[in-house]
């Protein structure tokens, strides 16, 4: 007699049986253990980054739960999103690059020993920037690049080497094409550079002024052409290996991916429309703000159409929920983000917390469970180890709930409280409407954080058996 399958079972289970990652994949065991130890760095700056801002959570709720300076908000603020930024995200698309881009030249990384420095100056970085921060030495008001120079330059001098480890690795590429994975991976870690030289070089940033616009170049090109182009390249590589079947549209890709290049870089400043840069500049960052539904549209339809006629594929992976629900959040924080950019729109938006409420969803609705779903698609694969089924799934729903519930009462209260504003009601009337939406912020903010221990605990499951006997497996399928 035929069993039952995972998908219709008669018994019904809990949970649809998830396909074990059957495929391993042969390679050599220094890219494993580089792999890996990056992940598992990133896991730890991941509870630490928001265990920061779980308390944060709580201090909108409890403001006088304690009163030392180093736990103060003003300087866990910038602790919270510089970790989850450079320990977190940013580790977890290198690693997560430092397969794919050897994998799609078909050749081995560049450099091992490069990889390893990177990964040290990186974690020296952020180490050091979370002491000097919570000790009060910071860079002034300055979002995502609080941290000051000396510090920020280890982080990157590691970016140079991983940007210089993978354009050698693809320029030493055994195949005539450069994969479009390569283009964007390659283009954010490029732009970075340049972004972060901008950002720090001094002399010309002398004024309020001359500040606030390079404050808003540097603010959305971090999200835009870092975090962005890197996790969309990370994703048109696992789409379409996870779904076994190629991407839906090259064409779409390279569309994506110039107009993404051209239209992401002049919108920084409608962050600041109404402020007292020039109003030219105000009116074409809200232009250019329009541009992005162009590759917006083109990527994260290309990745839907790749996913038409394979939901089932999608129901009995652990990894794929994960890159789906990344790629639909890309697509409304974008639409959402453009709509924040009109001046009619900002003035009802701006400076309340619906601003807070779309951080989260761009960053971790978007990017981190577009890492997610790479990270579960990958490191099974590489050590062999599976990851309970279930904790997965926990993983995933608490994380995905979490958000929600974190980020639509803070939309809605921020709305609220900016006709507050409007209507000149007293600054107090506006924290005092917001009261109960902070609550639902530390209900959400606490299932997300517990989703992160769980991922955690994922990550040590899926940890790669010792160095030498994973080397000894590797000899074997080589003789």
């Amino acid at each position: 007699m035929n069993n039952p399958s995972a998908v219709q079972s008669v018994g019904r289970p809990f949970t649809v049986e998830k396909a074990k990652a059957e495929e391993r994949i042969d390679t050599s065991p220094e890219s494993v253990k580089l792999i890996f130890t990056y992940i598992a760095f990133s896991a730890f700056w991941l509870v630490f980054g928001t265990l920061v801002g779980e308390y944060l959570g709580f201090k909108f709720v409890w403001p006088e739960l304690d009163s030392i300076s180093w736990f103060s908000f003003g300087r866990l603020r910038p602790v919270h999103t510089n970790i989850l930024f450079w320990g977190f995200l940013s580790q977890a698309m290198i690693a997560l690059a430092l397969y794919v881009v050897p994998r799609t030249s078909q050749r081995e990384l560049y450099s091992y020993k490069f990889g390893w420095v990177s990964f040290w100056l990186i974690n020296t970085s952020v180490f050091f920037g979370v002491i000097t921060l919570m000790a009060g030495i910071n860079n002034g008001g300055q979002e995502y690049r609080e941290i000051i120079w000396p510090i920020f330059l280890l982080f990157a001098l590691g970016l140079i080497l991983v940007a210089y480890n993978l354009y050698k690795t693809i320029a030493d590429r055994n195949v005539k094409e450069i994969y479009i994975s390569n283009w964007y991976i390659l283009a954010a870690c490029l732009w970075t550079i340049v972004l972060v030289v901008t950002a720090y070089l001094p002399g010309y940033q002398e004024d309020g002024i001359s500040q606030t616009v390079v404050q808003g170049y540097y603010m959305h090109q971090g999200v835009g052409q870092w975090f962005t182009p890197m996790v969309l390249g990370l994703t048109y590589y696992f789409l379409p290996i996870l779904l076994n079947k190629p991407i839906y549209s090259y064409s779409l890709g390279v569309l994506a991916f110039w107009t993404q290049m051209v239209f992401y870089t002049m919108i920084g400043a409608h962050h600041f429309v109404f402020s007292p840069i020039p109003w030219w500049i105000q009116t074409l960052a809200i232009v250019f703000s329009v541009g992005m539904f162009v590759p917006v549209t083109a990527g994260a339809g290309n990745f839907l159409l790749t996913m038409r006629g394979k939901w089932r594929s999608i129901a009995r992976s652990y990894s794929l929920p994960f890159i789906l629900a990344g790629v639909l959040f890309y697509a409304i924080v974008s639409y959402q983000g453009t709509l924040e950019a009109f001046r009619s729109l900002n003035k009802v938006w701006h400076f309340t917390n619906f601003t807070i409420a779309h951080s989260h969803m761009s960053m971790y609705g978007f990017v981190a469970f577009l890492v997610w779903g790479g990270i579960y698609g990958l490191i099974p694969r590489l050590t062999g180890k599976e990851p309970p089924q279930f904790t997965v799934g926990a993983h995933f729903w608490l994380a995905l709930i979490g958000v929600l519930v974190y980020s639509v009462p803070l939309m809605i209260g921020g709305t609220l409280q900016g006709l507050s504003w409007m209507a000149g009601e007293a600054f107090i009337e506006s924290v005092t409407l917001m009261t109960p939406y902070w609550v639902w912020r530390a209900v959400g903010g606490t299932m997300m954080f517990l989703s992160h221990l769980i991922f955690a605990y994922n990550v040590w499951k899926m940890r790669p058996d010792s160095w030498q006997r994973l080397r000894q497996v590797t000899e074997l399928q080589t003789n």
